[in-house]
């Protein structure tokens, strides 16, 4: 059957679910049942279940629900309780933060205390779900790469929502709920400084961003060209080496002079998803408070190409 599988399809093969390893601790929340999705196992294993809750993982539920509720409720009261306009004009509605005059002062609900208390359950939710990946992965005797890999991301988070607003001095600084405010809002920033692409950080984002598709995408490409040598059983061959691991190593030397190890690759990719974001947020904390303007800061670095003056060029359209 294993002939027959191209990138179009998936074998699914499986037996009773697994219920994992034996775990010291017990509990209501730490085993359920388990089945199986034909469906869902198209994109991704087919087996559902168990799920481990936890005192942690029900706070952060609670407190996620709370949120997305205060953000929802807000905007459908915008358009007047409407449900036709609410679905008509979501990707548009927004819940702003507090205006510039309230700095960083607690302001009524209807003026930006409702993206207040909607930030702090988030924030609560995010947390907590990190606590809980990282107990999990402790319990289960793993690595915690996974939790770290979400700090990076809770970082980029914080600084948009927090860390640089509290630097800035007013809660006007962060960013909007909503989605395409939150687009608009990307857009006037980079404008109110000098264009966010000459932040030598947000280049460094961009380029470990971009890198990580590619890496990933190269890393699955290969496993799945050589699964019919068992590369899916990546941990094994890094062990003892097999035929998919020595034509996957040949493939990448005869392509691009070199390759990584099946061990070594996820190292990269871990290192350069973890660098988006961690530089990301760093180029934003620059932003206004120590960068005024990023397109003078690369002209006195001799980063920027200096354009002509356009108001004495006139109109190039104009010119036979």
């Amino acid at each position: 059957m294993a002939t027959y599988q191209n990138i179009f399809n998936r074998v699914q093969v499986h037996g009773e679910p697994d219920m994992g390893v034996p775990l010291p601790e017990g509990g209501i929340w730490e085993r359920g049942k388990a089945g199986f999705n034909r469906l869902i196992g198209r994109f991704g294993e087919a087996q559902i279940g168990p799920t481990y809750l936890g005192t942690t993982g029900l706070l952060s539920l609670i407190f996620g629900i709370a949120a997305f509720e205060i953000i929802g409720l807000n905007m459908w009261a915008s358009v007047g309780w409407d449900p036709v306009e609410f679905i008509r004009l979501l990707p548009w509605l927004a819940l702003e933060p507090p205006g510039p005059e309230w700095g960083l002062r607690i302001p009524p609900l209807n003026e930006g205390g409702w993206w207040l208390l909607a930030g702090a359950f988030l924030t609560l939710s995010i947390c907590l779900w990190w606590v809980r990946m990282y107990r999990r992965a402790v319990v289960l005797g793993m690595g915690t790469h996974v939790a770290w890999a979400f700090a990076s991301a809770i970082w980029l988070y914080l600084v948009l929502g927090f860390i640089r607003p509290v630097l800035m001095g007013s809660w006007s600084e962060a960013v909007p709920f909503g989605i395409f405010p939150h687009l608009d809002w990307t857009t006037a920033f980079s404008l109110r400084y000098g264009n966010l692409l000459y932040n030598p950080f947000h280049m460094l984002s961009i380029t470990f961003l971009y890198g990580s598709v590619l890496i990933f995408a190269m890393h699955g490409a290969t496993i799945l060209a050589a699964g019919n040598y068992g590369a899916h059983r990546e941990i094994e061959q890094i062990v003892d080496r097999g035929t998919a691991a020595e034509r996957g190593g040949l493939f990448w030397r005869w392509t691009m002079g070199f390759n990584a190890t099946f061990e070594s690759i996820h190292r990269w990719a871990w290192w350069f998803a973890v660098l988006t974001t961690l530089t990301g947020g760093i180029g934003i904390l620059l932003t206004g408070t120590v960068v005024d303007n990023w397109y003078q800061w690369g002209l006195e670095h001799g980063f920027v190409p200096v354009y002509p003056d356009q108001s004495t060029t006139g109109d190039p359209a104009a010119s036979p």
